[in-house]
């Protein structure tokens, strides 16, 4: 029986501007950083104190996946003040919405937050 998510996979272009940002300006931290062949990492993030993260890595053959929709949702504790930094970061649209269960921002990354989601 499935007890929890371990990973949510995002593709990126290049992992080494990607792992920057995901941990110098989000504050997720590298669980596993290691060969994964000739032309990848395999790169685990983790968030917070959360038991699921992310990873960093393009199966190969799937590079067009690279920019286009994920549905992830990430939990934070004050999401204005979590969206205000955001916007500070450069990666949320200001095309954000309210609706009746909370804010919906919309997550874009940005050529100058990161030029590689």
């Amino acid at each position: 029986m499935i007890k929890a998510m371990k990973f949510v996979g995002v593709p990126v272009s290049d992992q080494q501007k990607a792992l920057e940002f995901y941990t110098t300006k989000l504050g997720f931290r590298v669980i596993t950083d290691q060969p994964f062949n000739d032309e990848q990492r395999w790169i685990e993030l983790g968030i917070g104190r959360s038991g699921t993260g992310i990873v960093l890595f393009t199966p190969p053959g799937q590079e067009n996946r690279i920019g286009t929709f994920s549905g992830i949702s990430f939990v934070a504790d004050d999401v204005k003040a979590t969206y205000k930094e955001s916007l500070r970061v450069a990666f949320v649209s200001s095309r954000s919405r309210r609706k009746p269960i909370g804010a919906l921002p919309r997550f874009s990354p940005t050529p100058m937050a990161i030029n590689s989601c």
